[in-house]
């Protein structure tokens, strides 16, 4: 029998925001284009997000994420909920130039939250919800322990159709009507997150349950974190 050689790429904790518009009429979500000369993803269009940096943990926070996320969060991983939470909203400022925050001042913003905080606001998780966690499959030049969050466009603090201070990570920044979205060339961890957000586009709050998405040779597994619903699973062709 043949082994295939264990994958020794390090995983690293990154966090992704889904930011969601028009959500009882004709919901949209806010999504970009990776570069052609990405070593992760090139080309394929994506939610705002990227690996937490170890500042994250240094960050005020101007308010948590909602005790139900908050206990999920610190239940399945050693880096702080807080800075997950952090992660996702310093993603979406850089990527975008969209803000998620309270108006507050900082005495002395840490290096890579500068220009965050140069805006008068302190993240809050208030607003967000964890919905999803996937890690990249073996195999990959970079892999990721992914944790999904959700945000209304209602809780920005920036013009939704502004993006003129994003950073150059992504291009075609755009918000795409989710029946629209599987035109475009996507992820396939991306695809089965809309599914999932399709389904529950009308619920507020914590979901009942956070799929985990675990891709690897045999099999592509959902696992349900926080529920009683019984596992599913999601298989690409």
């Amino acid at each position: 029998m043949t082994h295939k050689p264990v994958d020794s790429t390090p995983i690293r904790d990154a966090a992704t925001i889904i930011v969601v518009r028009d959500r009882h009429s004709n919901p949209k979500v806010l999504m970009g284009q990776r570069g052609s000369g990405a070593v992760f993803m090139p080309n394929k269009f994506v939610f705002p997000g990227g690996a937490v940096d170890a500042v994250d943990q240094t960050v005020d926070m101007a308010a948590p994420i909602n005790p139900t996320c908050l206990n999920r969060l610190s239940d399945q991983s050693t880096t702080p909920a807080n800075a997950l939470v952090a992660a996702a909203i310093r993603e979406l400022w850089e990527e975008t130039g969209q803000i998620i925050g309270e108006p507050a001042e900082w005495s002395a913003p840490p290096k890579g939250w500068r220009g965050y905080g140069a805006t008068g606001h302190k993240p809050s998780g208030t607003s967000m919800s964890f919905i999803f966690r996937a890690i990249t499959p073996p195999g990959r030049p970079r892999r990721f322990d992914a944790r999904f969050f959700l945000a209304d466009a209602d809780a920005l603090s920036t013009d939704p159709d502004d993006f003129s201070r994003a950073e150059d990570e992504l291009r075609h920044l755009q918000w795409i009507p989710i029946a629209d979205a599987r035109s475009f060339d996507l992820p396939f961890v991306t695809e089965v997150v809309l599914a999932e957000l399709m389904a529950n586009i009308e619920k507020n709050g914590p979901p009942e349950n956070v799929p985990f998405f675990r891709d690897n040779d045999e099999a592509q597994l959902v696992t349900r974190l926080g529920g009683k619903r019984p596992l599913d699973a999601y298989h690409c062709d």
